[in-house]
């Protein structure tokens, strides 16, 4: 009796295993999108509002619309005259203009500034650090950020990278592109050579030395 009980229990869990990868087949997730940044030059940039921050809008004459508001994370906002106004991935000058659009429906010739206080920006425009870096995470891109103050925003290296293998990941024309960075160079050696310009959008992958 027992091994009849013991044989079914391993039939059991040989049907289960045999479902659980049935099913684990039919259920690949899609790969993210890297949606590319607008900046494909250093002397291009411009910021761009993001979800988080925190936009200032001035309109002349009307202080009952001006007013301080934080962009949602569908990158809208809540006016007193209009719920929903698209600003994510507009520059701040951008916005104003398309504010004076749509205000113009309730005000007479509106004139608005808009300002942003805290910046955030869009994910696209983020600097990914990932790997073997001391602190990885994601940076706010900076006007002619280089590849040297990303690393000293994230602490620099671990003692197990291996700097030199160090891939950076950007889109160009819409296309992936990778490039190899000598952080090793850069940050031991200082070899300033090894310095590169960052756009909005890099991700850096540092990865393990093999000792």
């Amino acid at each position: 009796m027992d091994n009849r009980f013991a044989s079914t229990i391993k039939v059991g869990l040989l049907l289960l295993v045999t479902f659980l990868s049935g099913c684990s087949s039919h259920n690949t997730l899609p790969s993210a999108t890297l949606h590319p940044s607008n900046t494909e030059n250093i002397n291009s940039y411009k910021y761009l509002i993001g979800s988080g921050d925190v936009l200032n809008i001035f309109v002349w004459r009307n202080p009952e619309v001006s007013g301080s508001f934080v962009v949602r994370p569908d990158g809208m906002i809540t006016t007193s005259l209009v719920e929903d106004i698209k600003v994510s991935g507009k520059t701040p000058t951008e916005l104003a203009r398309s504010i004076e659009e749509i205000l113009a429906t309730y005000l007479r010739d509106p004139i608005v500034t808009v300002t942003v206080e805290n910046f955030v920006g869009p994910f696209s425009e983020q600097v990914r650090v990932i790997g073997e870096a001391a602190q990885p995470r994601a940076i706010n891109y900076t006007q002619h950020m280089t590849l040297l103050d990303v690393m000293i925003q994230v602490g620099g290296l671990t003692e197990f990278a291996d700097g030199n293998n160090a891939v950076l990941i950007r889109i160009e024309s819409g296309k992936q592109k990778q490039y190899q960075v000598m952080i090793d160079q850069l940050l031991k050696d200082g070899e300033i050579s090894a310095n590169v310009d960052m756009l909005p959008g890099d991700i850096i992958i540092i990865p393990e030395a093999w000792f």
